[in-house]
């Protein structure tokens, strides 16, 4: 199985006031969260494509987190991830690998996946095989901009045979899915 999931901001007090998280502590939306995690998650054979913005700790606190989470790890970095990634305690054999920006597969679709959302992706004329799943804009006016543009996206006619384009833009903001990984599916869902 494979499951997505952006903006963790684990270790992060800032987003937890920021995005109103319902946790008193940062220590207990870390537990809560770990938890949560681990309830959607099988140990050894599902991955997880974490979109960025994973943990604001240094390397030693994000690698006991990571060391608590089930499933083989996947990191496209944010910018918040630079902290522990350029920290050379940080052991980076943890995650399967780690890029700015990937296309996977996943049942017969393409994925394509950037912390940040890109409103020009490759495949994006393709129907509905192909899917940008992004992070960064959190619940925010930025986000906002982007469901307009992705509406007004598949409002506009293209070409001379009237096709609408199909815009599959979502964001994996971990608060979207009550602080749990999703499948495609289950993002998808939510749109």
């Amino acid at each position: 199985m494979k499951y997505y999931i952006a903006d963790c901001h684990f270790s992060d007090d800032k987003a937890r006031q920021m995005d109103k998280r319902p946790f008193e502590s940062v220590d207990q939306m870390n537990e809560v969260m770990i938890e949560r995690w681990n309830e959607t998650v099988k140990k050894n054979r599902d991955k997880v494509y974490i979109i960025g913005d994973f943990c604001v700790g240094r390397a030693e606190e994000t690698m006991e987190i990571l060391s608590k989470l089930k499933g083989k790890k996947y990191l496209i970095t944010g910018n918040h991830d630079m902290k522990f990634l350029h920290d050379k305690k940080l052991d980076k054999e943890i995650f399967q690998w780690i890029k700015p920006y990937a296309e996977i597969r996943d049942n017969n679709r393409k994925v394509v996946l950037s912390h940040y959302p890109i409103i020009c992706y490759n495949g994006q004329y393709h129907g509905n095989m192909t899917y940008m799943l992004y992070g960064h804009v959190h619940n925010t006016r930025d986000y906002e901009n982007v469901k307009r543009f992705v509406r007004e996206s598949r409002e506009t006619v293209y070409g001379e045979e009237g096709n609408h384009l199909s815009c599959n833009m979502i964001n994996c903001f971990a608060d979207f899915l009550d602080y749990r990984p999703g499948t495609l599916e289950q993002w998808i869902g939510l749109g």
